[in-house]
């Protein structure tokens, strides 16, 4: 399903938005994350990937490959560590910001106490940007969330709670343990009275357009960008980086989610933030959120000009496509959220009325972001078809046949 945006608009960033986000804010927190040894040095990759392209019918097609930004493997080590930085900091407006994930304070820090809730990579990020900074970290998961990650969270440090339900009581116990214990929750959704660390969570994110200008010499040769739901962090950070950089010439934007994890659209054609419709499980873990940020929402409302849902099986196809690459197209280890880009623009590019309805075209030039790696090995080996370290030397490998 395509939902059309009537409230999205072409005009200059407005200052409200610009007073929660800003790209100066973002260009900060980039440099205060760049001494995080747990960050890769350097941009992440941005490919290209010309034979799906042809095969779409478009112009070109540009994937920013977020499983190469840190051995956490997702976009999620910009927003977690980000928030966790900020919070510090408000409470010590004197330190050096680019010391703390260096573990500069961590006898200074030894008392703070974190928690959050997670699908799986953002609380992966949050807990090894703890250790690296002294801090405690407590994280919640939900009956869905598999033992593999859970694992892999621990390994970092961080103390493990399960609860029954979804995405959304785990949130919501969270809260309430924070509440009774005198926590600090750092975590990507906001809801009443919680917006702070959201903010800064979704800043952390801009550092991906940031360094995606740099790569294109300040230019932005895109003219379509479709980004993955869940409920809005990384849409809102990278689209108001865009609005604020380009204004009425920003690039068309479109989110997409699982059917079943609909919140935003919901949102979209509700008018305000909503709750999903569906079942909220999906194969897509980390889009698997089942109401929207409102925070984030008020970005996304104005910013996005198409919501989209589409099947697991759709975001499995994706991920084995990727996986395969072809003579023109690099191999690329996508997780079953990171495919969400490539799918929906299959689905919009091959449909005639969806392709309409999206303004896409043989002069489109659209954007994608591979949000996640193989974070979950094993799920990965099962869903792909083949273990994420063949496809990363296929990658090592790989070399351009055709022009």
């Amino acid at each position: 399903m395509l939902f059309n945006n009537p409230h999205a608009c072409r005009r200059a960033y407005p200052d409200e938005l610009r007073d929660i986000l800003s790209i100066a804010q973002a260009r900060r927190t980039r440099r205060w994350l760049s001494t995080w040894p747990m960050l890769s040095p350097g941009p992440t990759p941005l490919w290209r990937l010309p034979d799906l392209a042809r095969e779409l019918g478009v112009a070109g097609i540009f994937v920013k490959d977020e499983s190469k930004r840190s051995p956490l493997g997702s976009f999620k080590a910009l927003g977690a560590p980000a928030a966790l930085v900020h919070l510090v900091l408000r409470e010590h407006p004197g330190w050096d910001p680019e010391d703390l994930l260096r573990g500069a304070h961590k006898a200074e820090l030894r008392g703070l106490v974190v928690i959050t809730a997670t699908d799986g990579n953002h609380g992966r990020a949050l807990a090894g940007a703890a250790r690296s900074a002294g801090v405690r970290c407590v994280v919640v998961l939900h009956k869905h969330v598999s033992a593999e990650r859970e694992t892999e969270i621990a390994e970092l440090g961080a103390e493990i709670i399960r609860v029954e339900g979804n995405y959304d009581a785990s949130v919501a116990h969270a809260a309430e343990l924070a509440r009774q214990s005198g926590w600090q929750v750092v975590s990507d959704t906001s809801y009443e009275g919680y917006e702070t660390v959201p903010r800064d969570v979704m800043q952390g994110y801009g550092t991906i357009v940031d360094e995606l200008l740099e790569q294109e010499g300040g230019s932005a040769p895109f003219t379509h960008v479709i980004l993955q739901g869940g409920v809005g962090g990384l849409a809102a950070g990278i689209a108001s980086y865009l609005w604020e950089a380009f204004g009425a010439a920003r690039p068309a934007l479109a989110v997409v989610e699982p059917r079943q994890a609909d919140c935003l659209l919901q949102s979209a054609m509700r008018g305000r933030p909503s709750r999903a419709t569906g079942s909220v499980d999906s194969v897509m873990a980390g889009l698997a959120c089942g109401e929207a940020s409102p925070l984030a929402w008020r970005f996304l409302e104005g910013s996005i000009d198409g919501f989209l849902t589409i099947e697991d099986e759709q975001a499995v196809e994706a991920m084995r496509r990727m996986a395969r690459g072809s003579r023109g197209d690099i191999p690329i280890v996508s997780g079953e959220s990171g495919a969400a880009g490539v799918a929906a623009l299959c689905e919009l590019a091959q449909s005639g009325m969806l392709r309409a309805r999206s303004s896409i075209d043989a002069e489109s030039r659209i954007l994608l972001i591979n949000t996640e790696g193989a974070t979950a090995p094993s799920v990965y080996r099962e869903l792909a078809g083949i273990d994420a370290a063949e496809v990363l030397q296929r990658q090592c490998d790989w070399s351009v046949t055709e022009p």
